[in-house]
Formats: structure tokens, sequence, C-alpha cells
């Protein structure tokens, strides 16, 4: 049974998230939970409190002077909507004076919040929405493998639209990194051989060079292929759900 088939296109190149906050900050913060649970006023509050400085100077650097717009990321947790993506892109709206496209929506329910590698390989995040030709800064709270961030700047990029750079509240330091390491996805593909990749071509509709950097080097670390392929099964959606027209 097919997996979630979403757009994606080589990272090379592309730049470091930008992060706002360690993560012990924000999980830390009194209105983190109320925020990833869908209240709105508990997700100002505390994007108000751990914006930074340095950060929006640096994403006004990758930005540069031309236009563009903020494209901040949707999702449906187990608790509710996970509103702190879009009180982010508020604030980075008023500090940047540039405006929000908010038509552009996650369509599937992914569980990523504290799950493992195999489960966010297996779970991949698929979107909708209209985009029209431009320039586009993604916004989200949290980059772990950077399988979201990937999807989304996918299909925008799919849609005729062109992603400059990320930001993110928070995340794993490593994960910042989320353009492909060439050697690591060279030696993927050495030890795991031309047959997953063609599987992973099937299943997710994108090869390894695709791959976040995270992401290869999880699926380098693991054993033999018969692993991936068992975890990616016991880990994807029971109904194996697609996006429509795939």
């Amino acid at each position: 049974m097919k997996l979630m088939i979403t757009p994606r296109i080589a990272l090379d190149g592309f730049p470091d998230v930008i992060m706002h906050a360690s993560e012990s900050v924000m999980k830390n913060h009194p209105c983190y939970s109320a925020a990833k649970a869908g209240d709105i006023e508990a997700a100002g509050k505390l994007v108000s409190n751990i914006v930074s400085r340095d950060a929006i100077a640096r994403i006004k650097q990758s930005m540069g002077d031309d236009r563009y717009q903020l494209v901040p990321i949707h999702a449906l947790e187990a608790e509710g909507v996970n509103e702190i993506p879009a009180a982010l892109a508020k604030r980075l709206s008023l500090e940047l004076a540039v405006g929000i496209n908010d038509e552009i929506v996650q369509i599937n329910t992914v569980g990523h919040t504290g799950s493992d590698g195999f489960h966010r390989l297996a779970n991949q995040a698929a979107f909708t929405g209209k985009v029209l030709p431009g320039r586009f800064l993604v916004v989200d709270d949290f980059v772990g493998q950077g399988g979201t961030l990937a999807n989304l700047i996918g299909y925008l990029h799919s849609q005729g639209g062109s992603v400059i750079a990320a930001t993110v509240l928070t995340g794993k330091p490593y994960s910042a990194s989320i353009a492909p390491d060439s050697d690591a996805i060279e030696r993927l593909r050495s030890k795991h051989g031309q047959a997953l990749e063609n599987w992973w071509k099937d299943n997710f509709g994108f090869g390894f060079d695709c791959l976040t950097r995270s992401e290869a080097r999880y699926l380098e670390n693991t054993a033999d292929v018969d692993t991936i392929r068992n975890r990616i099964a016991q880990a994807r959606p029971e109904d194996g759900a697609r996006t429509s027209g795939q």
C-alpha cells in the first residue's frame, strides 16, 4: 500500500534554518502547552517572550530587500491546531513589514511531536492552497528531521514559488542544517543499494537527493534495508492515505 506522496526538491545550498531560542526555553515556557493545543493568546505570549532580535536580523540579511511573503505551517496536533507558527509569522510580519500567505494549509495529521525518526519519515506532511509566483520565507515552531519544512518548500516550488529561507522558534541544534550532505547521500546509497532508493521513490515520490541531512543520516545509521522497510510499515497510517490526485 502506498504511503503519502508529496513533492520535494533537492535542498543543496539551502541556508541553515534560523532559530530563535533553545528547545528548553520554549518547552519550559508556561504558555507552551496551551499554545501547542490551539490557544491563540498563549501562542502570542510565548512568541513575544522568546522571539530573537538576532534571529530577525539574520532573516533580514537572508531575505534581502526584495518583496516576499511569510508562509506559516498550519498543523493539526493531537491536542488541537498548533498556533505557534501562526503567532511567530504574525510577529515577524510586524517586525519585517511583509505579508503572510495564510492560504497554505497542511491537509493531514502526522503526529510528529514526541515521535521517533521512522514515524516522521513514514508520515509525511502534505499541503494545499493557492500560491502565486514569488519569494517565500517558511515559518514553523520546531525543526527536528526537517521533513515538514522540506515538504512545504517542495509544495511551494511545485506551485511556482521560490523559498529563500526558513525560520523556526526552536529545534535541535544539529537540525538547523537541512541541506543534504552529498557524502552522506552517497554513503546511504552505497550501504543500502539502488533497490531501496527505487522503493523510496515509489512510496514517497522523491529520491535520496531530496532527503534532509538528518533524514539521510538516520537512514544511513539503520542496520539494513529490511529494518528500514519494516519500521516504515509499522509507523505508517493504517489506511495508507495519499494526497488526492496522486
